[in-house]
């Protein structure tokens, strides 16, 4: 290997190796608690990172459950510390071309969304999603001009199970996750936009909210009803010491969680039903999948039994940087679901990631938007040597000299025939050259409207792009000098507490007396009897919430019993039982898109109307396996009486004659 390739190696960053952080945000009472009389039961230490929560119905003696994590906000928190704090060090990692991940996660109605997108009409209630492009933009417009940015944005949803587009018309249609392995994990046909500043990702989260499914539960009037994920990928060009550009390619998840719901709570019924049996069972594979990776011992991690799961597969354990946001409620009658919230964000602080930076992506656009560029300066540089210098100097010659020329034949031969043919061939010649200019002229007028759109995609380091978003970001680093003013402050108050607990003990531990030293020990010795009855508390809420979770995954499978059982009626009463096995026999699972598929389909249904087909040739293309008579399991019956009004046709059609006779009258 030659010296500069090994001075180029030593430069890449090494893969950073680090957990999940997890950040905990309590909201406010709202006016229907504080109407209902429930009172708060969540203290929050923002000194130690720890959050109390103590059980409505416990007396004074019963000690509350304590849970430490990275950073917890109490019901004052603002959301532009909210946003510093746990997702400004992310999208400046993404900007360096790592992937990054920030979701919340929590009971519905406890602020998910608020959190996330905030409302976006004033500034200083933005959530995390727009703040980070105002961020974003500002980072880059404080870039070097050597460095040049593509940035592209998606969003998507996933509702009961079914990936769907949110910024196209047709946002009820579903996509399929694929995966390759030289991009990953992705999502087919996905509408994915280039955006030069922070207005145009604005507007592109508008019209996509506006597509997203809401519904109205007893809990919350505006509840998602569906996972919703906004991407956002930044790919980066920096001119290396080797003279050559070196793209890197860092992707943002921003993903705003439905909610976990019970039913007895949120007085859901048929499609809000369905929805939240949904919500819970993906919710329920997310649980099962931060379980397996915190358990060393599991060798499977199921990141296929949810689309959610395998969306985030990276996110989870893989090549990124990920925070966990968990909203709770302070409410007394939601102490059963702050507290499986709380232990769930527990569980997420011990998952590894393995964080590393995208060099030279297979999947990258920059450098596709360069080498166009290049080419197309290439093609008008060469249309302004070869065709613009010529075409003018024929032009020219065509304009001036000929009109001499011709006067001169029309003086010396006035009555010869061949004037007229002179004169329309001279005509024809400056006919067809003002053709080639005004195409030519076309075409270079094409050439720079594409290459200055290409231009435009790709933004230069230094160029202030924020235009509206200025604001959102002095607002955002003004906030940022304040947190690491107080972030100081906290600092030194838990180095003055860590202290006089070492004094504290340093004292207790002297005794004078063995009077003394026998209060010391029965001290003691209550501490550890009020932890051993916390241990058999905790230990009981946890056998309590894991029969609430197998009730409530019990519910889910006897809803899907219904629903399977409605399915095998529609199945007995309209396909045949020969039918029937046929399709069984002939139908394999799919493991990219996670769906059984049919063969011979292309030779079945509405595939088949369109052809002219006689029943030898029928037979003839379906070959040994005899679909044809299937065909029909999709025909409107109204449909068939009308085209065959003289035919007695039953619910269940399964003459082949008739099948034959009705696509025949399809086509005439």
């Amino acid at each position: 290997m030659s010296e500069p390739e090994d001075l180029l190696k030593s430069f890449h960053p090494p893969e950073e190796v680090e957990n999940v952080r997890v950040v905990v945000r309590v909201r406010p009472l709202n006016r229907k608690e504080i109407e209902s009389g429930f009172s708060s039961i969540v203290t929050v230490n923002r000194i130690n990172g720890s959050i109390s929560v103590k059980h409505p119905q416990g007396g004074p003696q019963d000690l509350p459950k304590v849970f430490t994590y990275d950073i917890v906000f109490d019901t004052d928190s603002k959301q532009m510390d909210v946003y510093n704090e746990t997702a400004r060090p992310i999208v400046e990692k993404v900007l360096a071309g790592y992937n990054g991940t920030i979701f919340a996660y929590g009971q519905t109605g406890t602020g998910k969304t608020f959190t996330m997108e905030g409302v976006n009409t004033e500034p200083e209630l933005r959530g995390v999603i727009p703040n980070s492009f105002a961020h974003l933009f500002g980072q880059i417009a404080k870039s070097n001009e050597e460095t040049k940015f593509l940035v592209r944005v998606s969003y998507y949803e996933i509702y009961n199970e079914e990936v769907r587009d949110l910024l196209t018309s047709n946002s009820s249609a579903s996509l399929e996750v694929k995966e390759r392995p030289d991009v990953g994990v992705f999502i087919k046909n996905l509408t994915t936009y280039v955006v030069n500043n922070a207005d145009d990702m604005d507007r592109i989260m508008t019209i996509g909210n506006k597509n997203r499914v809401v519904g109205a539960t007893a809990m919350n009037i505006e509840s998602s009803r569906s996972h919703a994920i906004f991407t956002i990928t930044v790919e980066t060009s920096v001119l290396g010491i080797d003279n050559q550009h070196h793209v890197k390619m860092g992707r943002l998840h921003l993903v705003d969680l439905a909610g976990s719901e019970r039913q007895s709570k949120t007085g859901a019924v048929g499609q809000r039903l369905k929805e939240a049996t949904k919500i819970n069972l993906s919710l329920s594979t997310l649980g099962n999948v931060i379980s397996a990776l915190v358990d060393g011992k599991c060798t499977h991690i199921p990141y296929r039994n949810s689309k959610l799961t395998r969306i985030l597969q990276d996110s989870l354990g893989g090549n990124a940087k990920t925070v966990m946001c968990a909203t709770i409620g302070p409410a007394s009658y939601n102490y059963d679901e702050t507290i499986s919230t709380l232990r769930y964000a527990s569980r997420a602080k011990n998952i590894c990631n393995r964080a590393r930076v995208n060099e030279n992506p297979k999947d990258a656009l920059l450098r596709h938007f360069q080498s166009q560029i290049q080419e197309l300066k290439k093609q008008l540089a060469q249309q302004s040597v070869d065709g613009g210098e010529v075409i003018a100097e024929e032009e020219s010659t065509e304009e001036e000299e000929p009109p001499e020329d011709l006067n001169n034949i029309k003086e010396k031969n006035k009555d010869s025939k061949s004037d007229t043919s002179f004169d329309k061939e001279t005509y024809k010649l400056k006919e067809i050259n003002d053709l080639e200019l005004e195409k030519t002229k076309s075409e270079t007028v094409a050439l720079k409207e594409k290459l200055e759109n290409l231009e435009r995609k790709i933004l230069v380091g230094g160029e202030n792009l924020l235009e509206k978003a200025e604001e959102q970001e002095h607002l955002l680093e003004s906030s940022a000098k304040e947190l690491e003013e107080r972030v100081r402050r906290e600092m030194e108050l838990r180095h003055q507490i860590e202290e006089r607990e070492a004094e504290r003990i340093d004292i207790e531990e002297k005794y004078s007396s063995l009077q003394e030293e026998a209060v010391g020990l029965t001290k003691k010795i209550r501490k550890v009897s009020a932890l051993l009855t916390s241990a058999k508390d905790e230990l009981k809420d946890i056998r309590q919430e894991n029969q609430r979770e197998m009730e409530g995954l019990l519910d889910n499978v006897r809803a899907l019993t219904k629903e399977l059982a409605l399915q095998e009626t529609i199945e007995k009463m309209f396909i045949p039982d020969s039918y029937r096995e046929l399709i069984e026999k002939h139908a394999s699972w799919n493991e990219d898109i996670g769906e059984w598929e049919l063969k011979c389909v292309a030779y079945t249904g509405n595939n088949m109307k369109k052809a002219d087909m006689s029943e030898q040739t029928a037979v003839k293309v379906a070959g040994s396996i005899n679909v044809m008579p299937a065909f029909h399991f999709y025909i409107d019956m109204m449909f068939v009486r009308k085209c065959l009004p003289n035919k007695n046709i039953g619910v269940r059609p399964v003459n082949e004659n008739i099948c034959l006779a009705f696509l025949k009258n399809v086509d005439n």
